[in-house]
């Protein structure tokens, strides 16, 4: 990467910052996901449920808590929204099937959720929501994991209290049919440990910078509204731009890098960046040192930062064609990185550059922003060109904004 000037950082600072943002769900749309999933939980829970006794609520882990999802690239694709559904102990003669089957039949109970329910997977129950609609944006789906606490205090309640160090206190045992105990074990302190809780705190302190906190959850009272923000760090952006990269680069390919992957690597690599270009351009060049390879089996390792016996790549043996996918992806998001921070001159020839990786549509709401940004700065006196083109506080006065987007 050729070394910037200062007003060309800038300028390639905003459009990654902006470009993050497109991929944001609007609020509206956020609001309607929390309705829906609220209402869930209200009804497993409802006195007349068989799981009321175990206070069940309904939890969102995944992308959701990180404040790392995006839009998706299709419009006849769905939201993907992942939630557990967290009880506080569960009868002792109850194993893992029956609790999965319990939460399956009391939605199946209801004429709303039978229309909408999936056919069971391996440990999520899965709500097709407005699959018929003929508004694509109204197309999404939420999986529920059924989950026992073994804390027997909410997770949301201990989240704040426990440090980095201390995450196995948020750990989760959860249903999984392809385990030998599935149908038998009655002991959950035996069923297959989850830590969503766990891996949400590590990467809260990952998003920190310096001495300022960026706080993920503290607002977003874990298990019922975590808070939308507008605002966010640059770890939070640079995850965002990533998967958006590998969701163009692999579409509608089951093979694709996965998110949990691509989060955890730009997590470790991720140096306290204050700005999305300079988080960016480290993570993209530094997250391959951080898969591990097993010396003597040659299999790859990416490791649950919160659980040392998990590892992310586990499937890269038995599916080849994923693993070959990952470095594909790598290599070419350097690439393009690279490239698209060579552009110099006006921003039409770098949105040019980023119609590819990143998608036409997504770039164009991107420099439409960008360019509604110049136009108050115009408005206001303060918008200036330099002799190159760049546009930012330092050169000649602009009377006109020169960005008109694609055509």
């Amino acid at each position: 990467m050729r070394i910037l000037t200062t007003e060309e950082h800038k300028q390639f600072n905003e459009i990654f910052e902006n470009l993050g943002a497109s991929l944001d769900v609007p609020e509206s749309r956020y609001d309607e996901l929390v309705s829906s999933y609220q209402a869930v939980g209200k009804f497993l829970g409802d006195e007349s449920s068989p799981l009321a006794p175990y206070k069940p609520e309904i939890q969102p882990q995944g992308s959701f808590l990180l404040g790392t999802m995006i839009t998706p690239i299709n419009e006849n694709d769905d939201l993907d929204i992942d939630l557990v559904c967290e009880l506080m102990e569960k009868h002792p003669s109850w194993t893992a099937e029956n609790l999965k089957a319990i939460v399956g039949d009391r939605l199946n109970s209801s004429e709303r959720y039978k229309k909408l329910l999936d056919e069971e997977g391996r440990r999520c129950w899965t709500l097709l929501y407005r699959k018929d609609s003929d508004n694509a944006s109204n197309k999404y789906h939420m999986d529920i994991l059924p989950c026992v606490n073994n804390e027997k205090t909410r997770l949301r309640e201990q989240y704040f209290s426990v440090s980095v160090e201390q995450v196995e206190k948020l750990a989760l045992r959860i249903t999984d049919k392809k385990l030998p105990n599935y149908k038998y074990e009655t002991d959950s302190k035996k069923w297959l440990k989850s830590n969503p809780f766990g891996y949400a705190k590590w990467f809260e302190d990952r998003c920190s910078i310096l001495t300022r906190r960026t706080v993920l959850l503290s607002e977003a009272k874990i298990g019922n509204v975590p808070a939308y923000k507008e605002k966010k760090s640059p770890l939070q952006r640079v995850v965002q731009i990533l998967k958006r990269h590998r969701d163009m680069m692999f579409n509608g390919d089951e093979n694709k890098p996965i998110s949990i992957i691509i989060t955890t690597l730009a997590a470790r690599a991720y140096n306290k960046e204050t700005d999305v270009l300079d988080a960016l351009v480290n993570v993209v060049n530094s997250m391959e040192k951080y898969i591990e390879r097993d010396s003597r089996t040659g299999q790859y390792i990416v490791q649950n930062p919160v659980n040392s016996e998990e590892n992310f790549a586990d499937k890269w043996i038995e599916t080849p064609q994923k693993q070959q996918n990952f470095f594909a992806w790598l290599n070419q998001v350097k690439q393009d990185v690279e490239q698209i921070t060579e552009k110099k001159g006006g921003l039409q020839l770098i949105a040019e550059s980023m119609n590819k990786p990143f998608g036409k549509d997504i770039v164009q709401r991107t420099f439409s922003a960008i360019a509604n940004n110049q136009r108050n700065s115009r408005d206001n006196k303060t918008l200036r060109a330099t002799a190159t083109g760049i546009l930012g506080t330092v050169g000649t006065a602009v009377k006109a904004h020169t960005f008109h987007g694609d055509k």
